[in-house]
């Protein structure tokens, strides 16, 4: 674990246990803190040169999160990500991503259109460069500017909340998906079903989209507990 988490960015206006709890929970979201990584208050408070009081305290914020888990005289561990775990959670957003997609086929503003188009070929020269940081930043941007197109703030609000726990499984299928040009190619049908104002298209393109990270995750998740 010594030296994965970086250094610890300092904001005056904000107490040191935010600061802490907010570099952990990063660290933990992009994956720099694996799945089962025991979380040494000592280790923890040398690296980022605080006393273990700001660490302590931003364990138990992230052990309500459920991005910590306690065990019983052995201490705290990043909270291992289960196969259902995986399932309920893309299965909601699957059916909010193909809702959203349905309703921004009809509701997109043509500036939105241009917006989509542009995230696509960032993430397109990201893939190129093999910069798997930028392709995940894109990720999320283009299916935020679908989100904001519903003009739905329900919805919207839905997506937030569930924001979090689909950047963990985000980021595992990028980083380790083995044929990430299919996800331009996915991208590129929501864009052309949106474009042509059919929601039932849009629709069943960003399902399928979803219900395909799904299935890999799922697989990658069963595969890596078998090794256990």
């Amino acid at each position: 674990m010594k030296g994965k988490i970086g250094n610890l960015k300092l904001e005056n206006y904000k107490p040191l246990r935010d600061i802490v709890f907010e570099h952990l929970r990063e660290a933990i979201l992009i994956g720099k803190l694996e799945p089962s990584t025991r979380l040494m208050e000592v280790q923890l408070a040398d690296e980022l040169g605080v006393s273990r009081t700001p660490v302590r305290e931003a364990i138990r914020k992230l052990e309500l999160e459920g991005l910590v888990e306690m065990i019983p005289r052995k201490g705290a561990y990043v909270a291992d990500v289960s196969v259902k775990d995986v399932e309920e959670v893309l299965e909601i957003r699957t059916g909010l991503e193909g809702f959203a997609s349905m309703l921004a086929a009809q509701r997109m503003m043509k500036e939105d259109l241009g917006e989509l188009k542009r995230i696509l070929e960032i993430f397109k020269k990201a893939y190129e460069e093999n910069n798997p940081e930028k392709m995940v930043e894109s990720d999320i941007a283009f299916h935020e500017v679908i989100f904001k197109a519903t003009t739905n703030k329900k919805l919207m609000q839905m997506n937030n909340s569930l924001r979090e726990q689909i950047y963990r499984f985000r980021r595992m299928y990028i980083v380790e998906y083995h044929k990430s040009e299919n996800l331009i190619k996915e991208h590129e049908d929501i864009i052309e079903a949106i474009e042509k104002r059919d929601g039932e298209l849009a629709m069943h393109k960003a399902m399928k989209h979803i219900k395909l990270q799904q299935e890999f995750i799922v697989e990658q998740t069963k595969a890596k507990k078998s090794k256990y």
